[in-house]
């Protein structure tokens, strides 16, 4: 992990990556302390500010009704790492569990749960997070829920080719002849060797998960206002170019920032971890 840590400093894209990520997080966390105007996060109307260009004390400017860019953005980015957080912890273990079986219990075990993950697999991901959004009321829980359900095939179908090729591997055949049950072959001998592959595609994957829930609040079946989310402002200040281009472009490029800045140390860690292995 140390040695993990050191090379990705070293870097500049990843340490760049590091930075980026690191200012995110930081943003979200600490955003009540931060935000020059908290209370801009919620239904707060201030029409002797609305519009305004970015100046101080509205370093990215103001929206319609007055609220503070720069403040919304930060508790936005709380929200897209709660929604990021959530899912991948949902989505994970569904699908390395659901890979693991099939890829090393193999006959129709293997058989029904690939089939199973190649019809979600053959929808495309924001199409199937738009058709259950429809369904379901455009709120943050249900906004989760169609995210997970688009992205446990991703690791089901990685996480099943790794145990396919690990289980012809002579530590798992050792396991086998000395009576080791399947779950533990599963959980304690194939599964330890995919965790390198299962975090790179993590870190790439949370950048996606923003991207995907922004993408969803854009077309109005995400979070709903007043809750600040990057998407719908982006999808509002749309309206308003070029002239009050500063409600557009300051949420993407926040956007920009959080995506890249994932990308940048998933990139780093799939060179490193693949190095190592």
């Amino acid at each position: 992990m140390n040695r993990t840590l050191a090379v990705l400093l070293r870097n500049p894209l990843s340490l760049l990556g590091l930075i980026l990520v690191a200012l995110v997080v930081l943003s979200a966390v600490f955003a009540d302390f931060i935000a020059p105007f908290p209370l801009h996060r919620g239904a707060v109307v201030d029409f002797a500010n609305f519009n305004k260009p970015p100046e101080w004390p509205y370093i990215f400017g103001t929206d319609l009704v007055g609220r503070d860019l720069f403040s919304r953005i930060l508790y936005a980015y709380r929200i897209s790492l709660i929604l990021g957080v959530v899912v991948l912890a949902i989505a994970v273990p569904i699908g390395v569990a659901i890979g693991l079986f099939a890829g090393y219990l193999g006959g129709w075990t293997e058989y029904v749960l690939m089939r199973i993950t190649d019809v979600f697999l053959s929808i495309p991901p924001l199409v199937l997070a738009m058709s259950m959004m429809g369904l379901l009321e455009p709120t943050l829980t249900n906004g989760m829920i169609a995210v997970t359900a688009m992205w446990w095939p991703w690791y089901t179908r990685l996480v099943y080719n790794l145990a396919r090729s690990e289980k012809e591997e002579g530590y798992v055949l050792a396991a086998e002849i000395i009576g080791a049950s399947k779950l533990h072959v599963m959980f304690r001998e194939i599964l330890p060797n995919c965790v390198p592959s299962i975090l790179t595609k993590m870190t790439l994957d949370f950048g996606f998960v923003i991207l995907i829930a922004s993408s969803l609040s854009f077309l109005g079946l995400g979070v709903q206002p007043p809750t600040p989310d990057l998407g719908s402002m982006v999808a509002e200040g749309a309206k308003y170019l070029p002239d009050s281009w500063w409600l557009t472009v300051f949420p993407g490029l926040a956007i920009l920032v959080a995506v890249f800045g994932f990308n940048l140390i998933g990139d780093a860690l799939r060179e490193i971890l693949g190095a190592e292995q």
